[in-house]
């Protein structure tokens, strides 16, 4: 699809990427948390599984006016990926304190997160990049690795933040040499 004719927020979407990486590393910088870190750790390997998964399923992308992507389309990796990140957003703001560096109203980051989500989502369809049942693919894929991780760092089977300290006091150790 031709991007210069384009609607400006289709474009927005289409580089999206590029903008929720750049926001992941200034907040990573910014609080240097090893929760935040954890979380992005996830969200890689989350979009990892899916290019495997990619990979493995073969299944083309859409026909496209204007060049063709060289990657297959099912999952959606941007579906995926953006859905993990929402998902665990939206658990962590349930679920945990707000970290100290942040103001107490990142826990309306979900009000946030869930529509863009939804747009990025839709615009891998409406840009030609995907189909519906790829981008479902990936949205399922992107919630279900997003719950385990979120669940592995939150406990152990006796409801014990375990992970949590474990992966703290390692990067403590690190940062303290």
């Amino acid at each position: 699809m031709d991007t210069g004719r384009l609607p400006i927020w289709l474009k927005f979407l289409d580089e999206t990427s590029k903008v929720v990486t750049t926001l992941t590393a200034v907040v990573i910088l910014y609080t240097r948390s090893a929760g935040v870190a954890y979380f992005v750790t996830g969200a890689v390997l989350c979009s990892g599984l899916a290019k495997v998964v990619k990979r493995a399923i073969r299944q083309e992308r859409p026909p496209q006016q204007s060049g063709r992507k060289v990657t297959y389309g099912m999952p959606s990796s941007h579906a995926c990926t953006c859905t993990f990140f929402a998902t665990y957003i939206t658990f962590a703001c349930l679920q945990l304190p707000v970290h100290p560096a942040l103001p107490r109203s990142a826990i309306l980051a979900p009000v946030v997160v869930l529509p863009w989500t939804f747009m990025i989502v839709m615009s891998r369809v409406q840009l030609g990049h995907h189909t519906w049942p790829q981008v479902a693919a990936g949205s399922a894929l992107g919630a279900c690795c997003a719950s385990f991780w979120f669940k592995l760092w939150m406990d152990d089977a006796s409801g014990v933040r375990t992970t949590t300290w474990a992966v703290e006091a390692m990067i403590e150790s690190w940062v303290d040499q």
